[in-house]
């Protein structure tokens, strides 16, 4: 698993990690520790609907519980796939609605795949043509380039 910092953790960690808390609901800054997103994203996905209504203490400290870092750890696994905030959205719905059909999950995912599978053909497209410009570059000390040429052009 990848945290939002990047650093990778063993799957099981995280449930360990939840195991090992005492009390729920948990602060901010524990919920943001066991779901692996940052304090300010976990406000931002609070406040994109990601995330039910949290509950306030008397002084309006924000109370996460278990289910809430659950949909958090959600949140982040499908941001680390690259799904849009809006397609979150969506799987979050259903990922809580028992009575959705794995047909709409489905559609969604096979949509996040087909853009996928488009932006890595045009990254391999560009990486071909600047590869052919690299290798028509002398890389000397004259002033004639290729590659500056080719990025001129209309």
């Amino acid at each position: 698993m990848k945290t939002d910092a990047g650093a990778l953790e063993p799957a099981d960690a995280g449930d360990a990690a939840l195991s090992a808390v005492s009390a729920w609901p948990v602060n901010i800054g524990t919920a943001a520790r066991l779901s692996g997103i940052s304090p300010k994203m976990l406000r931002h996905y609070e406040s994109l609907g990601l995330l039910a209504a949290v509950t306030r203490t008397d002084s309006n400290y924000r109370q996460y519980s278990l289910a809430d870092v659950h949909t958090l750890r959600f949140v982040r696994r499908a941001r680390d796939m690259g799904f849009s905030l809006d397609a979150i959205a969506e799987l979050v719905g259903l990922w809580h609605n028992r009575r959705r059909s794995s047909a709409s999950v489905k559609r969604i995912a096979q949509k996040h795949h087909d853009e996928l599978a488009q932006r890595i053909e045009a990254l391999q497209a560009m990486q071909r043509t600047l590869g052919d410009l690299l290798c028509h570059c002398p890389g000397n000390e004259r002033p004639d380039c290729p590659i500056l040429d080719d990025l001129a052009q209309l």
